[in-house]
């Protein structure tokens, strides 16, 4: 019989909403068992800063003087989106034997020097509290925290050294504890690894030959990188095996807890008010305002003009119904349709790419053991969703008569995509020219590249021919030849008071989530909360979707008729808090020691502020584009 402990944890989200913390992910890739006695495989990852430092480097980078294995450091076959995220996952000369305990220190290559410019490049790095990155069995080694409340928390990654009265001192020396758990009779699996990094300056390797015994020293006297004179260092380590009750499938869990799930709560709570509310707001327009008018204007269309007399329902309804008035000119194409209908197929292409992948997310299609799975993902989805984007681009520009066809074929799939990649690649140079392991391979472009016009741009334009063949779906009403004069605007009808009050909401529906993403885009903190994602991703389309409808609606009442643009501006104003609330995080957690660092992070957060204008705009879009057809559609005009 199934248990409900065995199911995917981000199905128990429709089961049992009090445990989402600890769920949306699978138990891992496929276990390796041991038996006593095997090398059990320890991989070194890049070194990265948490919030001191935009750029990683690769782990034998040569200012390091880490050891390397005989024969030379081997890479780790990766995903594309690892890549792409700055894993350069290598092998190491670290031994681990299952079950063979270290009664003595051990090292893995004799006495480095240091000279005085790498001692002070490996003190710079120690100051901006950069970590190493250990893998054991594909699990990362974490390193205990204590927070705020005495509570033990575990984070993936350790010091590289500590700050001691301004001094740095490096770690030379690793203790790794590994945690195993016995499956069967001799069969053993590893279920955890934690490293305790210290320090001792007097270490040196006693054997000979193969053998690599080391004598540690003390404590007391800890290892300091001279920077006028050469120093020399003896990497060492001690490997002790523990038994531990925890299986295979939840191995990841001391990495992946919640240490206040309150917030994430209070958060869904606070949108899910405002989306009540709104929803509220917009059901009573269109339940009574909106089916008065109509039924109102359709009663006076069959009034004979002779019996209106002196009376003054015409007037009425001028004053009362302003958005029938423009409806001669509602369905007029905007100016630069061609723009609009290219942002709103890209947009369609985003939103279908990201609500797929935080649905796969929450379900636990994505494990966290599978290094890179997620951009792997969106990158072959977003290609994938190509076809929609087409589709909807030449459906639009087709309801806006449009006539420059090819130059709808051509840039639906090229114009976005290209700004998007030239950004990352100028981006992507500044990391090269700092040496730093996180820059983008160009092969891997290449790849990116490759990608693109074999999947992206032959279905885009499928898309787009099967939108252009279809036949156009008619106008509820006609377009006059003349357009009306629009009355001047004012409050919050004018556009940036607009964009500003309707951008706000769908932002407060993500901006605790957000937090959550920035911190493991630039903290080195695993996101796995893809639960409390696909919630706030529901309510924010249906915030966006209903403050916009709401907005246009109260336009086309002050009888504007200009409201495709107005609607995604409007829609899209979210992105510009999004790039303020990014800003704030820069002040607020981070602390960049280089102008590069920080001219990489404002240049990031631009690209992913114009996309998310991209994506939500297309959503108030698409919503005021039915609600239009709608209410029109509901007039008998002759």
């Amino acid at each position: 019989m199934l248990r409900l402990k065995e199911l995917p944890c981000g199905l128990l989200l429709l089961l049992a909403s009090s445990n989402l913390a600890s769920c949306f992910y699978l138990p891992g890739i496929t276990p390796t068992n041991y038996k006593k006695g095997d090398l059990v495989p320890l991989n070194v990852n890049h070194l990265s800063s948490s919030g001191r430092s935009a750029f990683s480097f690769d782990y034998y980078y040569g200012a390091f003087h880490f050891c390397a294995p005989e024969g030379g450091a081997q890479y780790v076959s990766e995903s594309l989106g690892s890549i792409i995220f700055g894993d350069r996952i290598l092998s190491s000369p670290f031994q681990l034997h299952m079950l063979q305990n270290d009664t003595t220190c051990r090292t893995t290559c004799d006495a480095v020097t240091f000279e005085p410019r790498d001692a002070k490049f490996v003190n710079r790095r120690i100051d901006q509290d950069y970590q190493m990155s250990f893998l054991v069995d594909g699990l990362p080694a974490a390193q205990p925290y204590e927070d705020s409340d005495k509570q033990i928390f575990y984070q993936p990654g350790f010091a590289l050294g500590t700050v001691v009265k301004e001094q740095p001192i490096l770690h030379n020396h690793y203790n790794i504890l590994v945690d195993y758990h016995e499956v069967r009779k001799g069969q053993y699996r590893v279920v955890g690894v934690l490293v305790e990094p210290q320090s001792f300056g007097q270490s040196k390797r006693t054997g000979t030959g193969d053998d690599y015994s080391a004598d540690c020293g003390s404590v007391d006297v800890p290892m300091v990188l001279s920077e006028k004179s050469n120093t020399k260092v003896t990497w060492t380590y001690k490997v002790m095996w523990r038994p531990s009750s925890t299986s295979f499938a939840t191995r990841w869990d001391k990495l992946l807890v919640v240490h206040d799930a309150r917030i994430h709560w209070f958060s869904l709570v606070n949108s899910a008010v405002i989306f009540m509310f709104l929803v509220g707001m917009v059901s009573t327009v269109l339940a009574r305002t909106l089916r008065k008018d109509i039924q109102r204007y359709n009663r006076l269309d069959q009034i004979d003009l002779d019996d209106l007399g002196s009376n003054n329902v015409e007037d009425g309804v001028v004053e009362d119904s302003g958005w029938k008035l423009v409806h001669g000119d509602v369905f007029r194409p905007p100016k630069h349709s061609l723009i609009l209908a290219v942002l709103v197929g890209n947009g369609a292409q985003l939103f279908t790419m990201a609500g797929c992948t935080i649905a796969f997310a929450a379900v636990g299609f994505l494990s966290p053991s599978n290094r890179g799975s997620l951009a792997t993902i969106m990158i072959l989805l977003y290609s994938v969703f190509g076809f929609i984007g087409g589709y909807m681009s030449s459906r639009v520009y087709k309801s806006f008569k449009g006539t420059k066809w090819k130059q709808l074929f051509v840039f639906t799939p090229s114009a976005l995509p290209a700004l998007v990649f030239g950004t990352f690649f100028l981006l992507n140079l500044f990391v090269w020219a700092r040496s730093s392991s996180g820059a983008v391979p160009f092969t891997t472009m290449l790849v990116i590249i490759g990608i693109w016009f074999v999947l992206s741009v032959p279905l885009s334009i499928a898309g787009s021919w099967l939108g252009f063949k279809q036949p156009q779906v008619d106008d509820p009403v006609r377009t006059n030849q003349i357009p009306r004069q629009i009355p001047p605007a004012s409050g919050y009808l004018r556009l940036v008071p607009s964009m500003f009050l309707v951008g706000i909401l769908p932002f407060g529906a993500i901006f605790v989530e957000l937090f959550f993403i920035m911190s493991s885009l630039w903290s080195n903190r695993i996101y796995y909360m893809f639960g409390f994602l696909f919630l706030s991703f529901g309510l924010l389309i249906v915030t966006s979707a209903s403050v916009t409808i709401l907005m246009i609606y109260m336009l086309l009442c002050a009888e504007n008729y200009h409201w495709q643009w107005r609607a995604f501006a409007s829609s899209g104003a979210s992105a510009i808090f999004v790039f303020l609330y990014s800003l704030l995080y820069w002040v607020r957690m981070l602390s960049f020691s280089s102008f590069t660092g920080g001219l990489l992070y404002l240049g990031y957060s631009i690209l992913l502020s114009f996309m998310w204008f991209v994506l939500s705009g297309t959503i108030g879009f698409v919503a005021c584009w039915i609600f239009t057809s709608r209410i029109y559609g509901s007039l008998k005009i002759d």
